[in-house]
């Protein structure tokens, strides 16, 4: 069996992957108990091969191979960096790597921080690991296939998008240095403090061409009532903005073409709508942020003409597009001072002028991370603001961002509910955040968004009822602030395509939306839940079973998951201190009590408990 190592230097089964990106200060070699540490980051080969020709083995085992039959040089660099080749075609595309090792070590393994793609590993042709999905930092053990003198490491990677694809530092450790490798800077720092609404917020994505067929804005602000009743505290409206018409995709345009950024897109309504819909959100005590999509524009943005200056340009000087994939958008140049100002006053137009409370900003991580600071300074003058990243990047925490997307727990799931990893992999993620970002650092936990729903499908169809249930029971449960995309809780079945409209059905199921209630109501009635500390707690189970505690000072939630089609009578939790109380169910009051440091559930299939210590 393949096997990839913990962070423990225990050994997991392939696939089940440790996550979270980030960049790491690490001299190229240096010593460690005697033993190097060799950086195998900087020049690679690489090559495509769409039509997949090479499975059979010639890439991997034919070392001569590396440097002749159609590869070219190219660079792997670091998480910030993390610009490599042109895409070329879909499909496959090999990496390879000669290298140098005198004494090869039985415990070396070979420490990955980042794949955008299911990847492949091998080391002298020998196959070493594999990883799915999008995934940010994984290991294998390699002692085995390394041999004394040249050594080759070769990976291959399947459905390669755009330009990010294989990210470094790539290392070659010691198994019992791995934690210690792993660890970031960052995760010394302090994130920057939030303001109290931002750090219990429950977050509501809408998206206005499907929430209803026309006068979105109106409809909205028609069910804001609706919407507080199910939980929700923060309103984040998608792309407001008219939609490009050149090189637009699908009949209708992706919302993040942005033609104009001051004004309103028209199949939505007008601005006085918007401003009764900031309006109706304030009256009820919530607040509003809408997408900031600032890295590209449309190619019929009337920036483009008035300052072509401010794009990236090809070598022939033509304006180019973030990669070949994204052919209806332009990419922005903020090395451009001008450009900085422009967007640093418009983004204080709709907080000062209109009134919104923030911004959720589309692929933070493409723009550079000082220019966010400028602009939250810019936005602090105005109000307190909510900024939530689409990205990973430790460094936004420090002073720009409140929030960034927590992509791990979503891939996690996924792994999980396909069989391909233990429930006990949730708290492997939450480890390695705590390894990579600044204490107090809030991520935003979800079960699907805009981008999951249209290219993964719907919650409740990738998980099922029961399994949807679950999920979104345990984001509001997990450290961090929870995302509700439009529909779900009414168990929307549908892709919401981003360049159709597909309306949403509010007729279906409203059992769906009861539990959302009931959820969220938990969520807020304990301050555990919302601010509380975590720590995982053992079971008899770790297979199928996660579970957890959170504390705040007096408050206490015990949280039991079970993340498997099966039932489980006889569930126990070890709780240690609280050996002599007992814990009552926040929904039914079910009491459960504590004998010789464990409680004693029982779950039906991907059935599980919130509990509260009876006092």
């Amino acid at each position: 069996m393949t096997k990839s190592i913990s962070r423990s230097g225990a050994f997991l089964t392939a696939g089940l992957v440790l996550c979270l990106c980030g960049s790491l200060a690490i001299a190229s070699e240096k010593a460690m108990g005697g033993k190097s540490i060799l950086d195998l980051t900087g020049e690679w080969y690489c090559r495509y091969d769409p039509p997949n020709v090479a499975l059979t083995g010639r890439f991997q085992n034919d070392t001569e191979s590396v440097v002749d039959h159609g590869w070219v040089s190219c660079t792997i660099r670091d998480y910030l960096s993390r610009r490599l080749v042109g895409r070329g075609e879909n499909g496959v595309i090999w990496y390879a790597k000669k290298f140098q090792v005198e004494n090869p070590s039985d415990d070396s393994a070979l420490y990955v921080p980042g794949l955008d793609d299911d990847a492949t590993f091998y080391v002298n042709g020998a196959f070493v690991g594999c990883s799915s999905g999008y995934v940010e930092d994984t290991a294998f053990a390699i002692g085995s296939s390394l041999r004394s003198g040249e050594n080759v490491l070769v990976a291959r990677l399947e459905r390669p998008l755009g330009v990010e694809n294989l990210y470094g530092p790539i290392l070659l450790v010691h198994q019992a240095d791995l934690a210690r490798t792993a660890r970031l800077d960052s995760s010394l720092a302090n994130a920057r403090p939030s303001a109290g609404w931002v750090k219990d917020a429950v977050i509501y994505e809408l998206y206005p061409r499907s929430f209803s067929k026309g006068e979105s804005f109106r409809s909205a602000a028609k069910r804001i009532p609706e919407l507080k009743k199910l939980g929700v505290t923060v309103l984040w409206i998608m792309p407001i903005h008219p939609i490009g018409k050149l090189n637009r995709k699908g009949s209708l345009g992706s919302p993040y073409s942005i033609r104009d950024y001051y004004k309103i897109n028209p199949e939505y309504g007008t601005l006085d709508d918007f401003k009764e819909l900031v309006a109706a959100v304030h009256q009820a005590g919530m607040h509003i942020i809408i997408d900031l999509v600032i890295n590209h524009t449309a190619w019929d943005n009337p920036l483009v003409v008035e300052h072509p200056d401010w794009y990236k340009h090809d070598s022939a000087g033509k304006i180019i597009p973030p990669n070949p994939d994204w052919t209806d958008v332009a990419q922005l140049d903020y090395s451009n001072k001008n450009l900085r100002r422009y967007m640093k006053d418009m983004m204080k137009y709709w907080v000062k002028d209109i009134g919104i409370d923030g911004f959720r900003c589309d692929v933070a991580d493409m723009v550079p991370v000082d220019f966010w600071d400028e602009a939250r300074a810019a936005l602090d003058s105005v109000k307190s603001v909510m900024m939530l990243a689409e990205g990973a990047n430790p460094d936004l925490h420090l002073k720009a961002f409140d929030l960034t997307y927590s992509w791990n727990i979503y891939d996690v799931l996924a792994k999980i509910f396909a069989g391909h990893a233990q429930a006990s992999a949730i708290d492997s993620v939450l480890e390695r955040e705590s390894r990579v970002y600044p204490r107090r650092s809030l991520r935003l936990r979800f079960d699907t968004n805009h981008d999951k729903n249209a290219y993964d499908g719907p919650s409740i169809e990738r998980y099922g009822r029961d399994g949807d249930s679950l999920a979104i029971a345990l984001i509001a449960a997990l450290p961090g602030v929870p995302l509700i995309y439009d529909g779900d809780e009414v168990g929307n079945p549908e892709k919401l395509s981003l360049f159709e409209q597909v309306p949403i059905n509010w007729n279906n199921d409203g059992s769906f939306r009861k539990f959302y209630e009931e959820i969220f109501s938990l969520r807020r009635s304990n301050a555990a839940l919302t601010y509380g500390s975590y720590k995982a707690l053992t079971t008899n189970d770790g297979q199928d079973i996660f579970a957890f505690e959170r504390t705040a000072g007096n408050d206490e939630a015990l949280c039991v998951f079970n993340l498997s089609k099966s039932g489980k009578p006889d569930v126990e939790i070890s709780v240690g201190s609280a050996a002599n109380s007992s814990f009552a169910d926040g929904v039914t009051g079910e009491q459960f009590h504590v004998k010789d440091g464990k409680v004693t559930v029982s779950l039906e299939k991907y059935g599980f408990l919130i509990l509260f210590p009876e006092k």
